[in-house]
């Protein structure tokens, strides 16, 4: 087969273990003994990298923070911080920064006294505590802010104090636990922009937990799709949307179409569906298993071609316009294309788009590397 699909439960990575700052070896937890919210992670994570746990919720990722953090214990296995575990040191001992989601500042004390709170409790001399204070704020942009109490400051103003609040000790390690999600869009894509550039500046690991997908591509190095307590697929953010490993990773990245059947044919770099439909369409094989077997066949709307010329495609059908949407730079054409009505095409605010209208038959096609066959979705 062209791809295969990496096994749940064990993650490879490209950090090994000497070269990784964090190390999950088969973690597991519980909260009642019986049922696993984590089942036996394997994740390594380079000094310097940028990695995001995403998914739904309920799916593990945040347990998994806050059991790096030390706010939550490993039922099986080990975690370790630049190769020493860490299971049973204590939270304040970890040498770790975090940030929350509702900011976690102290109301009565001023931005400053909330930057020299870690200093302090770490017992570090007032000379130093000052010049961390305002390095700290220099970076975060808010230089003169350092006399102001948090309520005196906007959402975005105040999460930046939690940022620069967790980064002045200089720690081996930040945690972000949904950080963004009380500040509204056009804020919390500045806030994504910003915290970007301070870790390529700093070059500061990072783990970040978000639900946000759009977040989690903007901001990573590599992402970790979790669900149902498993790592479903760990990759670059390019990687995971170009080339998802399975139904559920191609789903929950990005815009998808989806439609099942079962496969005819495999060979090595291609393989033969006939859609539930009745059309006869080639796929790349990702996650298959053999002649005869069901198939979701996932394909991305930009992959989309309109009216192409034979040599462009592998499978041509033909699509009936649904619905036209205004998006600025794209139109999004809802189409009918083998049986299915939520068939989703994007295409650019400067293409030729006259035969475009609700009701007329269009010609569409794909290449087949774009068109991925995988196993079917749980809920199918």
């Amino acid at each position: 087969m062209a791809e295969n699909a990496r096994q749940a439960g064990a993650s490879s990575d490209s950090a090994g273990p000497s070269e990784a700052l964090v190390r999950f070896a088969e973690v597991q937890k519980s909260y009642d003994g019986i049922s696993l919210v984590v089942k036996n992670l394997n994740l390594s994570i380079a000094d310097g990298e940028f990695l995001t746990m995403l998914g739904p919720s309920g799916s593990g990722k945040t347990t998994c923070l806050m059991m790096l953090a030390g706010f939550e214990t490993a039922t099986h296995g080990h975690i370790y911080l630049d190769g020493v575990p860490i299971n049973n040191v204590p939270p304040h001992k970890r040498d770790i920064g975090m940030v929350f989601q509702n900011y976690a500042l102290f109301p009565h004390m001023t931005v400053a006294e909330n930057l020299a709170f870690p200093l302090k409790v770490r017992k570090m001399g007032a000379a130093k505590v000052e010049e961390r204070v305002n390095r700290a704020l220099d970076m975060v942009q808010l230089g003169t802010f350092g006399g102001r109490r948090p309520g005196q400051l906007s959402g975005g103003q105040q999460q930046r104090v939690a940022v620069a609040r967790a980064l002045v000790f200089d720690p081996k390690l930040v945690l972000m636990d949904e950080p963004l999600g009380a500040l509204d869009k056009q804020l919390r894509e500045q806030m994504q922009y910003e915290i970007k550039h301070i870790h390529e500046r700093l070059g500061i690991t990072v783990v970040y937990v978000t639900h946000d997908q759009s977040e989690a591509l903007t901001m990573s190095n590599r992402i970790a799709v979790f669900n149902d307590g498993i790592i479903q697929q760990l990759a670059p953010p390019s990687d995971l949307y170009e080339r998802p490993d399975n139904s559920f990773v191609a789903q929950f990245i990005g815009e998808n179409n989806k439609l099942t059947g079962k496969v005819t044919e495999v060979n090595v770099n291609a393989c033969g569906v006939t859609l539930d439909s009745g059309e006869q369409v080639k796929a790349l094989p990702v996650k298959i298993n053999g002649v005869n077997s069901p198939t979701m066949l996932s394909l991305r709307p930009e992959r989309v071609l309109l009216n192409p010329n034979e040599s462009e495609c592998d499978t041509t059908v033909l699509g009936t316009v649904e619905e036209l949407i205004y998006l600025g730079d794209h139109i999004r054409t809802r189409m009918s294309v083998c049986g299915r009505d939520d068939f989703i095409v994007k295409v650019p605010n400067a293409t030729e788009r006259s035969e475009l209208q609700p009701g007329n038959a269009v010609q569409i096609g794909w290449k087949l590397e774009d068109c991925r066959a995988l196993d079917l979705p749980a809920t199918d």
